[in-house]
């Protein structure tokens, strides 16, 4: 059954669905946003948004509220690598790059993405929830909408453009033949949330082991979140026990068993992944994906929100340019240029990432790099800029600075 129609069709809620929501409403087009779940929900993520993140949500209208909700102010990111080498990078730092905020923010899933997609709403975009996306409407080589299944019936819904912005597992990039997942790195992620964790300060914490790593930080409200991540040849392990898996990892480890001693567990342990998902490209005839359906390499660097609140910034513009153009072939060249604009704007740090990725699966190329950026802290602040989207990737791939980390 057909009974809905919009211009453009939003799969998937979260941030990358919200931030395209709100601009294409802003700027006057019917949207249309639908989600499998009801908000607010859970959604297991490290849950930290960079301080250039806070632009975005600053132009969504939602700084102050999420600012308001008890969301944790973070002033960098502490690394603690295999030999003990602890890297401290902090946002405000002699570098003289500045994020729109000068700290990060750190604030549960089920908030946020309330606030944004409330913000959506406000905009004028409908937004559907509980209804889950099956498959693509194809029309003579182009997409023209989703088939869904509402409340168990089936339905059609119809626009000139659809979206995937549906995660990691998108619906939408898998029917268009777009996803890819890497073979390298294949990693699980153990999520969850904590009271009473001990000296939890002002400096998110990423703690890696040679068999994985974790991420630690305040989330507001003495609430801590912890995100383990461990090869994904440890699955059957982890499916016998999520919990106990977790709790026997950390208590494993000395100098983190006596900051859990005390603490309980606030959430069920969540399993995600594998991760390094990406698309060979972003769009398609009447489609284009947005967020972790179009990229998401791996956790440590936290780059999911922001790409997905960005992602959604750009594509708004190209999509409103298609839905002006004279031909089918015009709205193509502009979901085209989407694409080559992201990735002009998001390669240098697909990069970096990626070199992160593999010196945290490397004990010896961490506890190198580790020694070296606690020796010179303005190494260790350039990165940590990097990693928090206002300091160009750029300052970190030159060879000088390589050479500095490295001795290479």
């Amino acid at each position: 059954m057909t009974d809905e129609h919009s211009e453009v069709l939003i799969v998937g809620g979260g941030p990358a669905g919200s931030s395209l929501g709100f601009a294409l409403a802003a700027a006057g087009i019917d949207v249309h946003i639908v989600d499998r779940a009801r908000f607010p929900r859970p959604k297991p993520c490290a849950e930290y948004l960079s301080p250039e993140a806070s632009r975005i949500l600053a132009a969504m209208g939602v700084l102050e509220s999420v600012e308001r909700s008890g969301a944790a102010a973070l002033a960098g990111i502490r690394v603690r690598a295999p030999n003990g080498s602890i890297i401290r990078g902090d946002f405000v730092a002699s570098h003289g790059f500045r994020g729109y905020r000068d700290r990060g923010l750190s604030v549960r899933r089920e908030v946020l993405d309330a606030m944004l997609l409330d913000a959506a709403r406000a905009a004028g975009a409908r937004v559907t929830e509980r209804v889950r996306a099956t498959d693509l409407i194809h029309e003579r080589g182009r997409v023209r909408g989703v088939h869904v299944l509402d409340d168990g019936a089936r339905r059609e819904l119809r626009a000139r453009f659809t979206v995937g912005a549906d995660g990691l597992r998108s619906i939408v990039a898998r029917r268009l033949g777009l996803a890819r997942v890497a073979r390298w790195p294949r990693r699980l992620a153990l999520v969850t949330h904590y009271a009473g964790v001990g000296d939890i300060g002002e400096h998110g914490e990423m703690h890696v082991e040679r068999d994985g790593y974790v991420g630690i930080a305040d989330v507001g409200s003495g609430v801590t979140t912890v995100a383990l991540v461990v090869p994904a040849s440890r699955s059957r392990e982890i499916a016998g026990d999520r919990a106990a898996f977790l709790d026997r990892w950390l208590a494993s480890r000395a100098h983190l068993r006596p900051r859990f001693a005390n603490a309980t567990r606030v959430s069920p342990v969540v399993a995600t992944g594998p991760f390094a998902s990406h698309a060979r490209r972003a769009w398609a005839p009447g489609a284009a994906l947005v967020g972790d359906a179009a990229d998401f390499f791996d956790p440590f660097t936290g780059e999911g929100i922001y790409a997905g609140l960005r992602g959604g910034e750009m594509l708004s513009a190209s999509i409103v340019e298609a839905l002006q153009a004279a031909s089918d072939t015009a709205a193509d060249a502009a979901l085209a240029r989407y694409d080559a604009s992201r990735r002009t704007e998001f390669s240098g740090k697909w990069t970096v990432e990626r070199v992160i990725g593999l010196v945290v699966g490397s004990a010896p190329l961490i506890n190198r790099a580790a020694r070296r950026l606690a020796a010179r802290k303005d190494l260790a602040d350039l990165l940590i800029g990097v990693t928090g989207d206002f300091v160009p990737a750029r300052e970190v791939v030159r060879p000088g600075y390589i050479w500095s980390v490295f001795g290479l």
